[in-house]
């Protein structure tokens, strides 16, 4: 096995060398950016940056930071997706393209950078059924990759790890490396701890050995294409969005539920994916389909409650996949709860329901995971939470604001001035992450029963000149 990695190693490297020699892809130079004109960014897709989401929308913490910013500034958006990050900064540089976003601020002092908006820490990541390293002499010759951003810092360890030898990940992003550690393609990969809390639901045996230099500070560059007031736009811009919230919202919806899992339940369900859930695929595409949900999602919420158990029951008498209540089920029209096809049919058609009691101006994706705490904690106590939510200042509309509020529906001081009292609010977050990150992985493996094309949008357009595939799905695997 050492010999086949030694292999692979060698071919990675000799592929990385030929890469080298090719000359990346000619773009004229553009002309300055100019008001109410069209701002063109250098994006990396990604399974958080960029990249197409289940509904076929086009994603990304960066990509909603880049559309929020022009939107306020009255600027069209041209994306070129950019496969390889190391080469952004010669692009600006060389004025083909008028702004880079998640680069390593004063990496180039030809570049001028904006505030940091995201810090990350490098980590080295290794395969948890192995020995796990205690620092860099740990390694040995074993295989090592680090994604382009993290190589200075691993050159400034040289001079305590003399020995220390790695491949540059040109083209691989965080996901990849992590899933190679994984199938034991590669022995270790430095990347970011942001991005490997994410890879690791879909990778439960890759695991964190410790941290590889200082954190690094990301932010935006850009070079003298753009107008004199860019920088204080762009300060400005940040300014507001940390003030308000806005940006500590995005970067919950993008990694604040990734860490949710253990690694015991992220293993239990991927290997339930595979001998229970091809058992009742069928049953929640057609329960979805008919009340226009995304079946990976009926499929996650139903693993939560009985972890696809058909004859799941507990002890408060709810039961069956979908785990509703006499009641509940009554009403719905289910007459067998243990009856896979109507237990899931009945928690379609009750989802589609406590969602269309929503307000219709609580946007996506935040009306899906209020319904699904409505659909843990009962929509009177979720109402409850939403008017505490207002009270305390905060938006009743965004689950980042409500799942600091739900649990303070056991607190006397706050229950006892509220309509229907005493609930146990922090369960139901534990409930929605936990579904949230059951899905993000059935959305990696299994297919949409619907096609995915993003929206035609005349502000924003992207160019993929090297056709790298921006779907997070590698549904290739699926059933």
């Amino acid at each position: 096995m050492r010999h086949l990695r030694k292999l692979i190693s060698l071919s990675m490297t000799l592929l990385l060398a030929c890469t080298a020699k090719q000359e990346a892809p000619k773009t004229p130079s553009l002309p300055p950016l100019q008001d109410k004109g069209e701002l063109t960014v250098l994006l990396r897709n990604g399974a958080t940056s960029f990249y197409v989401d289940s509904e076929g929308k086009y994603a990304g913490i960066d990509y909603d930071l880049v559309t929020l910013f022009a939107a306020q500034n009255g600027l069209k958006v041209k994306i070129e997706v950019a496969p390889r990050v190391a080469e952004t900064p010669d692009r600006l540089a060389k004025h083909q393209a008028h702004l880079g976003v998640g680069l390593v601020r004063g990496a180039q002092k030809s570049l001028q950078y904006g505030p940091e908006y995201l810090r990350v820490q490098p980590v080295l990541v290794y395969r948890s059924d192995g020995r796990e390293p205690k620092d860099l002499n740990d390694l040995g010759d074993g295989i090592l990759m680090a994604g382009s951003q993290y190589v200075p810092s691993l050159q400034a360890l040289r001079t305590h790890y003399p020995k220390l030898h790695w491949d540059e990940a040109q083209f691989q992003d965080t996901d990849d490396l992590v899933e190679k550690v994984a199938n034991g393609l590669i022995d270790y990969a430095v990347a970011d701890d942001y991005g490997v809390g994410v890879a690791q639901n879909y990778h439960p045996t890759a695991d964190v050995a410790f941290d590889v230099g200082a954190p690094l500070s990301l932010g935006w560059a850009w070079s003298d294409n753009v107008p004199k007031d860019f920088a204080s736009r762009v300060d400005a811009f940040f300014a507001g969005i940390k003030k308000d919230g806005t940006l500590a919202k995005l970067i919950d919806r993008y990694y604040g539920h990734a860490t949710r899992l253990q690694t015991d339940d992220a293993t239990a369900f991927l290997s339930k994916r595979l001998s229970d859930l091809p058992k009742y695929r069928r049953f929640f595409m057609d329960a979805a389909a008919a009340y226009g949900l995304d079946w990976r999602l009926l499929a996650a919420l139903s693993y939560q409650e009985s972890h696809w158990d058909r004859f799941a029951t507990s002890a408060y008498g709810v039961r069956g996949l979908m785990m509703l209540t006499n009641d509940t089920a009554d009403k719905l029209g289910v007459d067998d709860r243990l009856d896979p096809e109507e237990s899931i049919t009945g928690g379609a058609k009750y989802l589609d329901m406590l969602k269309s009691e929503l307000p219709a101006r609580i946007p996506e994706p935040d009306r899906s995971w209020l319904t699904l705490a409505a659909y843990n904690i009962g929509t009177a106590h979720l109402e409850d939470a939403r008017v505490l939510a207002q009270r305390l200042g905060k938006n009743p509309n965004s689950w980042t604001d409500l799942k600091t509020v739900i649990p303070l529906l056991r607190n006397y001081e706050y229950f006892s001035t509220l309509k229907y009292g005493f609930a146990r609010g922090g369960e139901t977050v534990v409930f929605v992450e936990n579904v949230r990150s059951y899905y993000d992985i059935l959305v990696r493996f299994e297919k949409s029963d619907r096609p995915i094309f993003p929206p035609f949008n005349e502000q924003v357009t992207v160019a993929n000149p090297e056709g790298v595939k921006l779907g997070i799905d590698n549904s290739a695997g699926g059933n």
